[in-house]
Order: C-alpha cells, then structure tokens, then sequence
C-alpha cells in the first residue's frame, strides 16, 4: 500500500531540470515541501514563483567544496528536518576516453561521485537522530553494464551503485532506506554530451524515456511502507538494446 508524503520535507540536487524537476513536481503534488538545490538560481527564482511556498529555493553550486558542504546545513536552517534526500545531479561524458580531458574527467567524477557521498555524509547525522529518512540517487543502467561508448560515465555510476548498495547495508538498521534508480536514456540536457550518431539511433528507435517516467521510478520507492526498501529500480526504454 502507497505512503502518502504530507509533511515530509525533501532536498533535491539538480532541481532545476530534468528528472530533479519531474520529482519536485511529483512531490509537491503529494503535499511534501521541497527544498530544491540547483546552481541556476534565475530558474529557482521562477520556478519556486510558480510552485508557492512549499518549493524553497537553495542555490548551491555542487562542484564548490564550501558551496557543497553548505547544502544541508543551509536546508536544515530552513525547514527544520529533512525527511528525504534525493542526489540527482550529475553530469555526462561519452566517447572514447582518449577524446576527452583530465579536467573533465575530474569535474564529472567530482559531481557523480564525490558529491554524492558528501551529501549523504552531511545528511546521516539528522536522519540517524531522527531515526528515520529516506536517501534516493539517481544513477543509470550504465551502472550496471559496462557502456563501451561511455567508459568514464559508466565508471562512475559503477562506483555510486557499490556506493549506494553498502550505504543501505550500513544505514537499515537506523530507520534510513538507501536505494537507487537506474534510467536508460532520458531526454534531457545530459543527451546534448551523447554521439550525435547513438543519439539519432535513439530517436529514430524510440529508445528514449521523459524524466516523469523516472520521476514515477523515485515516487514508487519513497511510498512503499516503511518496512519495505525497493534498493534499486532499472528504468528502460522498451526499444533500449542493453
């Protein structure tokens, strides 16, 4: 039986756009207030406009090591508790890795990987004295198979499903589910980084998802009783060949 959310209090990173703003939206519609973490503060400023007062606006810049660290404090200032933390934000690199760049390396491990555990790190103290939260990453089914055309992205969502799959060993005894969502290709602006030819294959085949169909993966997962923790949802395309 579904969980109704009246009450509780969400932070989602990459709020803005994408799968982060179908799941603020998909919570706000069952009553939950949101805090909504993006580094675009001109889309905040009109999106919390048009949400009302259960959005609240948090700039914060994910790859700035104080700007990060800030995030939960800064939210918990605001709202008092955090009942739900979903780290969404990422970033995307194809290709053969000989066709990209140290630096970019580093600036998507930095924002999959590391800010990830940094968060869920600032989040574990209030949701263990609490006893009870709910911590949801997106992640992808690149994390689950190795993608060739991918191998830095693939890589790093392999690292966030060990992440996430011991977090959830090491948090379920505190009244705090850890699980994950796993998309296929979802048409949003990390595709604008895919090879244009894998992207017109995936056009033409129908083998692309809208982040409201994820958004329903991640809304599944924090109704279910507590006494229940979905640890991962795979969320493909039909058409999708992996």
């Amino acid at each position: 039986m579904a969980e109704r959310l009246n009450d509780k209090v969400a932070l989602v990173t990459g709020a803005a756009s994408g799968i982060g703003l179908a799941t603020v939206k998909s919570l706000l519609e069952t009553g939950a207030k949101v805090v909504m973490a993006d580094r675009d503060e001109a889309a905040l400023e009109r999106l919390t406009g048009e949400f009302g007062e259960n959005a609240i606006p948090q700039v914060t810049d994910l790859l700035d090591p104080a700007s990060c660290a800030a995030m939960v404090p800064e939210a918990l200032e605001k709202t008092g508790r955090i009942d739900i933390l979903h780290c969404n934000a990422g970033t995307y690199i194809g290709g053969d890795l000989t066709e990209t760049d140290p630096a970019t390396i580093d600036r998507m491990l930095n924002l999959n990987v590391n800010a990830v555990m940094k968060n869920v790190h600032a989040v574990i103290p209030h949701m263990s004295e609490r006893g009870s939260g709910d911590i949801i990453v997106t992640c992808s089914v690149a994390g689950h198979f190795p993608v060739p055309w991918e191998p830095v992205y693939s890589g790093s969502k392999w690292a966030i499903t060990c992440f996430v799959q011991t977090m959830r060993r090491q948090l379920n005894k505190q009244g705090i589910r850890v699980g994950q969502v796993s998309p296929g290709p979802v048409i949003s602006a990390l595709l604008a980084d895919w090879p244009e030819e894998n992207l017109r294959k995936a056009r033409e085949s129908g083998s692309l998802i809208e982040p409201e169909e994820v958004a329903d993966a991640v809304m599944y997962m924090l109704t279910r009783p507590r006494n229940v923790t979905i640890r991962d949802m795979i969320v493909l395309p039909t058409n999708f060949d992996i």
